[in-house]
């Protein structure tokens, strides 16, 4: 993650959607408390994210903490998501970026509730976690995948966690129908080298996969879109 972060076309793309997403629903003017829970290697705490206000980065992963130092994040702290050491009330903002769907957390509704817990009446809370579980394949394996998700899942999750569902959408639409001939490919072939999508070199088309993308940002933050191999999802703590 730490090498390809910045410029492996899945995450520069994914950037573009997120943003458009955020500009939605947050005013540009905005100063935000905001906490990135699972920040990783901390590309997005130190980039777009912090154009948005002043972010926290948490992450449970020793390893991942000391690269987000390397990039010079400061306001970092060793924390599991299903257990933040926050004050209540504490953020207007928590994105999560997927983490949600890692064996690691035992229970996704525990960890939304404490998503709620240190939010502000108000507060939103954007998730991305990976779609449908028959699309399970050699990357879940090696990044230890417990679940994938629907939009209709998703939905229950905030609603049943205190938020009220203030948008939904998928993402990686127009790239999806390649995704599925490869997920369907390595079900009949398996791979044998063991490597993640993320090690996989796009070479000359990177740049043209970023703006495919890319390009979905408008549909993704505007009226939706349909199916994908990511849902997007923000919701709004009830208030009182």
């Amino acid at each position: 993650m730490y090498r390809v972060e910045d410029r492996h076309w899945w995450y520069r793309g994914m950037e573009a959607v997120t943003r458009a997403v955020l500009d939605r629903r947050v005013h540009s003017t905005s100063r935000l408390r905001i906490l990135d829970a699972g920040c990783g290697t901390g590309a997005a705490i130190t980039t777009y994210l912090a154009d948005y206000g002043t972010v926290t980065g948490c992450d449970v992963h020793p390893l991942a903490l000391k690269f987000c130092r390397q990039r010079k994040a400061s306001r970092l702290t060793f924390a599991s998501v299903s257990d933040l050491p926050f004050a209540s009330a504490k953020f207007d903002l928590i994105t999560s970026f997927d983490v949600l769907y890692e064996r690691a957390v035992s229970s996704d509704l525990s960890a939304l509730r404490e998503f709620s817990r240190v939010l502000v009446p108000g507060g939103r809370v954007l998730l991305r976690l990976p779609a449908y579980d028959w699309l399970r394949g050699q990357h879940d394996k090696l990044v230890h995948t417990g679940r994938r998700y629907t939009a209709k899942l998703i939905a229950r999750l905030l609603e049943e966690s205190g938020f009220a569902v203030e948008h939904l959408t998928y993402a990686n639409t127009f790239l999806f129908p390649i995704a599925l001939v490869k997920r369907l490919a390595e079900k009949v072939f398996p791979p044998r080298d063991g490597s993640s999508d993320l090690a996989l070199d796009a070479g000359r088309l990177n740049g043209v996969l970023q703006k495919i993308l890319a390009a979905e940002a408008p549909l993704a933050a505007g009226v939706g879109l349909p199916y994908g191999l990511s849902v997007i999802a923000v919701g709004r703590k009830r208030t009182p």
